[in-house]
């Protein structure tokens, strides 16, 4: 895909990767930028500096996003390029229990990393299918093929984007539409500045520019799977070569992560996609 002339929106773009991609996608001659964020005044600003259109939306809620689709649309023109970008991390209360987050924070977590992304292609597909095609970028995370140490909520709802994502990518390719997965490991954002860091620091923490770099080559290329942190290519082929060795290696990280971070007792990150920008 070609960003020159494309309209795109951008959620979850406020801060953090929706902001580096949309500052990239105007520099490489975009049409239109939408800004779109639950901050509405983040997203606004965000757009004055761009020259895009701000616009405050929930990706939880559908209506919205049906709402943003309309506006984005109705603004600017058809929407080439929907990047569901917004994710949260909701942390396991119980050091060593995955269980122990609240379902309000599961609830929360499966509105936001899942059926924001559902929304939008059922708000989009219709429309992209009956002009020729189209396409959507997921800001996933490395997460969703490995595992997040710390969070069972974040870990399976990656898992699950990724599944909505390639079936996405299936059932809608004959019609012109195109699916890709952006799946980072530690990106310099607030989100991870409230982590403990050292999983990280272990294959590198890229800039949320480096991050939207690796985005536009992976959608120039029309790749599916967009790995800024190379590394992950490898994990991902131990994990499925043996599987029940990679758990144990799994196993073997976490408590030397935990012996590192104590007494800080925050989620360990090792393969998540850390953007900062909530919806």
């Amino acid at each position: 895909m070609d960003i020159a002339g494309k309209t795109i929106v951008v959620t979850g773009a406020a801060s953090g990767i929706g902001r580096a991609l949309c500052e990239r996608f105007r520099r490489d001659g975009a049409a239109h930028v939408v800004v779109a964020d639950l901050d509405r005044a983040g997203a606004e600003a965000v757009a004055a500096a761009i020259g895009g259109v701000g616009i405050g939306c929930d990706v939880t809620d559908e209506a919205a996003v049906r709402a943003l689709v309309d506006e984005a649309e109705r603004r600017c023109g058809p929407i080439d390029l929907f990047c569901s970008n917004a994710g949260i991390l909701a942390p396991d209360q119980a050091p060593g229990d995955a269980t122990s987050a609240s379902n309000d924070a599961w609830m929360r977590s499966w509105a936001v990393n899942v059926m924001a992304h559902v929304y939008a292609a059922r708000a989009l597909v219709p429309r992209m299918a009956a002009r020729g095609g189209g396409y959507f970028l997921h800001t996933v995370s490395a997460a969703g093929l490995l595992s997040q140490i710390g969070s069972g909520p974040y870990s399976a709802t990656k898992h699950a984007a990724i599944g909505f994502a390639e079936n996405l990518a299936i059932m809608n390719a004959d019609q012109g539409i195109r699916v890709s997965v952006l799946c980072p490991q530690g990106v310099d954002t607030p989100m991870l500045r409230g982590l403990s860091t050292g999983a990280q620091a272990r294959d590198g923490v890229l800039s949320p520019a480096d991050v939207a770099d690796a985005a536009v080559a992976g959608l120039a290329a029309e790749r599916f799977l967009i790995l800024p942190h190379a590394d992950v290519a490898t994990y991902l082929e131990r994990k499925t070569a043996d599987y029940d060795r990679w758990i144990r290696g799994m196993v073997r990280l976490r408590q030397s992560l935990e012996r590192d971070a104590a007494p800080a007792r925050q989620p360990i990150d090792t393969s998540g996609h850390q953007d900062g920008s909530s919806t």
